[in-house]
């Protein structure tokens, strides 16, 4: 089939970054910067060049960015997102009529030819960029046309005046896109708050709140938040606040049956009280509820709330909307199975049935209902166990009016299922990390997630435990388990969290031998916690969460590099900022029980720093300064006093006053 137009010849490929051929968006946050590249080339010896436009989605007119080449028909360019939502991005390339003249001409000058004629061709195309172009820029071209094609002036004069780096310049401004050939689909970028891209979680059960085992309340969970925030935790998660249903409610550590007072699994959702947009009696009102959201918010703490898709047997939508639950041929609604595991306490949604829109409208209300309410973070339970329809058309509608809510997948299931759900939308996903333990399976996760192409819409959040979740190294390795999983998660990671105060107090007994549930779990009953114990990891965590605020370098994962140690006990890795201003290297002794060292090999002139000079590791955790020379340098870590170095790489300077000091 004959084209359009046949003298489109520039041909646009692999375009990166782009999700599935432009199927999704890439994500960033709120000014970060997007780096564009794209094959560009035509047929023939003809040279070219190309733009990359940018504009955000609500209306703003494309602007333009020169892309610049990077050799073998490779050119890239960049620009910042500096507003919320959505982006649009695509590149345009073209034929350059006046750089291929230019280069043509510049070897017949050098060779010494007659370039009269060329002349002559040169000026018909600066007098037709002239033509293109507008006011003072006409001006100038017009101008420079005629010195071009003067035919009375000296050859020399016109080949200088025609070879001006300044013409070049106009001449690329104003080039002849009559023919150029554009991207068909604009690719789209999702910008978010920064608290998508760098943020501390601290989960806690309001209902534990409250002295003693009495049940606690909104305000009890509100005195608890100054104790958050001197942690350096930015959000206060809460599993679900909502009435607990009392049919098949279970027991402590998860009984069939509970006994009397016990206050039932948060997650059983619904009751005489109201369901999914109600709030336990016990924990308060809904004003309660806003009036807690609001001395976080002062305290510079956002709530996230737990948003789980599941129903008790005594929720309202299963009296007054039974078509949106399946029907088990005795005539009992389906519960929740997880073989061998049962919850009796809960009913999934059937989104097969036949009510399956009227369903979708009722769960995005759920959002709208606490959006309304002033929350801005929800950790979405389970969300691949709900269509993937549902959730890109949830959080498309909600990010257009809504676009710094913040979604956090809790998907603990198989890597493609986890990458759709971020590329439909999840701002944030739980990992693997909670159960990689080795140096070689954290450094090929890591890799994974942040040297590959998933880095572009999938944002890791590195959980050490979970109410759910007491991983093995937890269990058995004592303190110092517990000091470096903290230390691994709040630096490989950008996001992190753990489920409180069980981490920060050590809890690690198992339910049974084998058994990643906790002996005693909160999910089953109100916990009497005693925050001020003498051997609290509060100060620890404290101390790295202000180590990732003050260094840029932990915000982001995009730099993080894993270095050679000649230990496999040790892991070793380095992240720093684009300008190289901070430089963050962290060395942690994966074995809790033994002391270990090695010689790290620091890849010197990539990080900036002078090999021929000396330069500083100033511990960040403990305060201590050691001069480091040259790039292989000695580590030796007792993890029962510190499992864990997080350096600070600080490059020697000369200062006016002719002294040595570091920055």
């Amino acid at each position: 089939m004959k084209p359009d137009d046949g003298r489109r010849r520039v041909v646009l490929e692999h375009v990166h970054p782009e999700v599935d051929g432009g199927r999704f968006p890439i994500k960033r946050v709120e000014g970060e910067s997007v780096r564009v590249e794209v094959d560009l080339f035509a047929d023939g010896h003809d040279r070219v060049d190309g733009v990359l436009l940018v504009r955000h989605a609500s209306g703003r007119p494309w602007r333009e960015e020169p892309l610049e080449p990077l050799g073998n028909d490779r050119f890239a360019a960049s620009f910042v997102v500096d507003r919320l939502g959505r982006w649009e991005y695509t590149v345009e390339g073209w034929v350059d009529a006046f750089g291929t003249w230019r280069h043509g001409l510049e070897k017949k000058v050098e060779a010494g030819l007659d370039v009269a004629v060329d002349l002559e061709i040169g000026a018909e195309l600066v007098r037709g960029a002239a033509g293109r172009a507008r006011g003072a820029a006409a001006d100038e071209l017009g101008r420079r046309a005629r010195d071009v094609g003067a035919a009375s002036a000296p050859a020399a004069g016109r080949a200088a005046a025609a070879l001006d780096p300044e013409l070049a310049r106009l001449m690329r401004g104003h080039a002849d896109r009559g023919h150029a050939t554009r991207r068909e689909r604009p690719l789209e970028v999702v910008v978010e708050p920064r608290l998508a891209g760098c943020s501390a979680w601290y989960e806690m059960f309001p209902r534990s709140a409250g002295p003693g085992t009495k049940h606690g309340t909104f305000a009890d969970a509100a005195r608890w938040l100054p104790y958050v925030v001197e942690m350096g935790f930015d959000v206060v998660y809460l599993p679900p606040v909502h009435p607990v249903g009392r049919t098949r409610r279970k027991g402590r550590d998860n009984a069939v049956e509970a006994a009397p007072g016990d206050p039932g699994s948060p997650w059983a959702i619904g009751a005489l009280e109201g369901g999914h947009t109600s709030v336990h009696p016990e924990l308060g009102t809904l004003e309660d509820f806003e009036r807690f959201v609001g001395a976080a918010r002062e305290a510079g703490l956002a709530v996230a709330l737990d948003v789980a898709f599941q129903c008790s047997p005594d929720h309202p939508y299963v009296r007054e909307h039974p078509e949106w639950f399946r029907f088990r041929p005795d005539g009992t609604v389906q519960f929740a199975e997880n073989p061998p595991k049962k919850y009796e306490d809960i009913f999934p949604f059937d989104f097969d049935s036949e009510a399956w829109s009227e369903l979708w409208d009722e769960l995005r209300s759920v959002f709208d209902f606490w959006i309304a309410r002033g929350v801005r973070v929800f950790r979405v339970d389970n969300p691949h166990t709900k269509p993937f329809g549902f959730w890109e058309w949830a959080i498309r509608s909600l990010h257009d009016e809504h676009p710094d809510v913040v979604f956090l997948a809790e998907a603990f299931t198989r890597p493609k299922i986890m990458y759709r759900l971020a590329k439909l939308g999840f701002s944030q996903s739980y990992t693997y990390f909670t159960w990689r333990n080795t140096a070689h399976e954290l450094r090929a996760y890591l890799e994974e997630l942040t040297g590959t192409d998933v880095r572009e819409f999938f944002r890791p959040n590195f959980w050490p435990n979970t109410p759910d979740i007491l991983p093995e190294v937890l269990q058995n390795g004592g303190r110092p388990a517990f000091v470096a999983r903290a230390v691994l998660a709040g630096t490989l990671s950008s996001n992190w969290g753990i489920y409180g105060p069980a981490f920060e107090l050590l809890e690690r007994e198992p339910r049974a031998r084998g058994s990643e549930e906790y002996l005693d779990s909160e999910k089953y009953e109100i916990k009497d916690w005693n925050r001020d114990r003498a051997d609290s990891l509060r100060e620890i965590l404290s101390r790295l969460n202000r180590i990732r605020r003050e260094n840029p370098a932990l915000h982001s994962n995009r730099s993080l590099r894993f270095l050679d140690v000649d230990n496999e006990q040790l892991l070793a890795y380095v992240k720093h900022t684009e300008s190289l201003d901070n430089v963050v290297l962290t060395v942690v002794n994966l074995d809790p029980f033994h002391v270990h060292s090695g010689w790290v090999e620091v890849p010197l002139e990539p990080l900036g720093i002078d090999p021929e000079h000396p330069y500083q590791a100033h511990d960040l955790i403990t305060g201590a300064r050691y001069l480091w020379n040259g790039s292989r340098n000695y580590v030796e870590l007792h993890p029962t006093a510190m499992p864990a170095h997080v350096f600070r790489l600080r490059r020697r300077i000369r200062s006016e006053q002719d002294f040595d000091t570091y920055m």
